[in-house]
């Protein structure tokens, strides 16, 4: 429907403008500039109106997006491939040693050796040692093994 009246408006301008440019004179200059001027304007609404409608279109077509956050209780039922539960610390091995620190825990390597095994695979650089008071244990820190990018979880 638009385009069929979009059609009649440029149609009738090139008409008029036929009809003016036939009876000119040199001196209706004006008239001719008018009706270039008229024509340019039609042309132009007709372009821009064409583009509304090719983004309408396009913007009908998308699918809509959706960003859901993940659930951070989540935790799959299934078990996690082994690459990726080689990062995934016990909990349970969490522990405090009174001669290292009463605030910050360890990580107790017989646990690791019980619950974890992949512990050959730990960085020996976040295992400390201490004076039990006989003898020098050996533990892993948590926050050292964070930054290699395991996690402590629960299990």
């Amino acid at each position: 429907m638009h385009r069929k009246f979009i059609a009649l408006i440029v149609a009738t301008a090139i008409a008029i403008t036929g009809v003016s440019v036939s009876q000119a004179r040199a001196a209706d200059a004006r008239d001719i500039l008018g009706g270039l001027a008229a024509i340019a304007l039609i042309s132009a609404g007709v372009h821009y109106y064409n583009k509304e409608k090719e983004k309408e279109r396009a913007s009908r077509n998308r699918a809509p997006v959706y960003k859901a956050k993940p659930d951070p209780s989540y935790y799959p039922m299934r078990p996690l491939p082994g690459r990726v539960a080689k990062y995934d610390l016990p909990q349970k091995c969490l522990r405090t040693f009174d001669r290292y620190s009463a605030k910050r825990p360890l990580l107790g390597p017989g646990c690791l050796k019980k619950h974890y095994k992949h512990v050959k695979s730990l960085p020996q650089e976040c295992k400390v040692g201490f004076w039990n008071g006989k003898k020098v244990k050996r533990a892993y820190e948590p926050a050292c093994l964070r930054q290699k990018g395991y996690r402590v979880v629960y299990q």
